[in-house]
């Protein structure tokens, strides 16, 4: 396969993949082939296909990519039936080196959509993408944005920004956006912090059930089970909790995960994540489904290090760039901290979301287990999560800062020697 290039390429809606690969090398440009396309996300990443009948129950798609090899015929003797099987309503993709024409005349007759030879154009997917994309226009289920928020360290303020970013999202007018046509936006937020997360504590919500509970069974998750499972906020939010235990966080898998958010989109117009919180397979398949990360960082040596190691192995993973934007909080403090364009020189990336830094303010609301909505209504802390949320409900997730900062030019010293280590990091 050609190497991805940046241009992204949009379908008219969003198109669910799910991905049988057997080669783990074969990944990263696999994920940033279709990544790159803007609307489509990746569902499920299968490694053995013996599992695809039950991911197909399971994650709801439109469009089956197998990379056939380095196996194929191996490969087609599994994935053949369960493609008869669907071919009538999910869109089989195949792409491998191997020119065998009896292996593509077994593909077709399993009811195989396109037929792909590596190396091939990154173009010649997307066209395939777009053309099944808008196919589907207006027979298929629109999905709500999802939006995870994470940190690469602790103390960033990542469950106060999820927490009020969605409360200001509950409260948009006249939302022309949602599926539901209703005048506000539906929003939920998923504390995907299964062992210290503290989402319901900042909205001094008391939830009667967990993420737990929808994990069991994914498979036969419906609108009623996942209503009840969330915990109403007075703003409009609805919120998933993180298990109450320990024993319980241990036992949810990525696959249970990304089960629960694929349904929980379908039935709210903004997906608010608390995390991920490590880069483990849920954290990738978080990834994979999100529309808008938001990465936050503040204007140390630590966080905007532990941040450029974030950032460089997404990029290795495949995962597309374009759908990051930084946060950079406790913005406004003179003593001891780094330059904003010293920064962003470092992280090659722009702080496109500035949080002024008001602590007491800030914890203050976080100990009342008030929303700043409630708590400060006018506090430039307030202005700057609007500003988010209003950026967001724009289809591209992008906005400009929420102040200005001077562009200087580079600084010397601690963080001079920091961005000249950054390739031995």
């Amino acid at each position: 396969m050609a190497s991805p290039g940046r241009a992204r390429t949009a379908v008219s809606q969003t198109i669910r993949v799910i991905v049988v690969n057997a080669d783990e090398e074969a990944t990263p440009e696999l994920r940033a082939h279709l990544l790159s396309v803007e609307g489509v996300k990746i569902v499920a990443e299968i490694e053995e296909p013996a599992f695809l009948a039950k991911s197909l129950d399971q994650f709801p798609a439109e469009v089956l990519l197998l990379h056939l090899d380095p196996n194929p015929a191996a490969m087609m003797e599994v994935v053949a039936p369960v493609i008869e099987a669907r071919k009538d309503h999910l869109a089989a993709i195949a792409m491998t080196e191997n020119r065998d024409a009896e292996l593509v005349m077994r593909a077709m007759r399993a009811g195989m959509r396109e037929f792909l030879w590596k190396p091939f154009p990154p173009e010649q997917l997307k066209e395939i993408l777009q053309r099944i994309g808008n196919e589907q226009e207006g027979s298929s289920k629109r999905l709500g944005r999802l939006v995870p928020v994470c940190g690469a360290c602790g103390g960033l303020g990542v469950t106060t920004l999820v927490t009020n970013v969605a409360v200001e999202l509950a409260q948009l007018e006249d939302w022309g956006d949602a599926p539901s046509h209703s005048a506000r936006p539906r929003v939920a937020i998923v504390d995907l912090d299964f062992r210290f997360g503290q989402a319901a504590m900042f909205l001094d919500a008391q939830p009667t059930y967990t993420i737990a509970e929808l994990c069991d069974t994914p498979e036969a998750l419906d609108v009623q089970m996942i209503e009840r499972a969330m915990v109403k906020h007075s703003s409009g939010v609805h919120l998933l909790a993180p298990p109450t235990d320990m024993a319980q966080a241990e036992r949810i898998t990525a696959g249970q995960c990304a089960g629960v958010l694929s349904a929980v989109q379908e039935c709210y117009d903004f997906v608010i994540i608390d995390g991920p919180v490590r880069f483990d397979p849920t954290a990738r398949a978080v990834f994979d489904i999100a529309d808008v990360c938001l990465v936050m960082v503040q204007l140390l040596v630590p966080p905007v290090r532990n941040t450029d190691r974030m950032l460089r192995e997404l990029a290795r993973g495949g995962y597309n760039m374009e759908r990051i934007r930084l946060v950079c909080s406790r913005f406004g403090r003179d003593s001891g901290y780094l330059h904003p364009g010293d920064v962003e020189t470092t992280l090659g990336r722009k702080l496109e979301f500035l949080i002024p830094d008001d602590w007491k303010t800030s914890s203050t609301a976080v100990n009342m287990g008030a929303p700043l909505l409630d708590y400060a209504p006018r506090s430039k802390l307030r202005q700057s999560y609007q500003a988010i949320a209003l950026a967001l409900a724009q289809r591209d997730g992008g906005g400009s800062a929420a102040s200005e900062h001077e562009e200087d030019t580079p600084r010397k010293g601690l963080f001079s020697f920091l961005a000249g280590q950054k390739s031995g990091t």
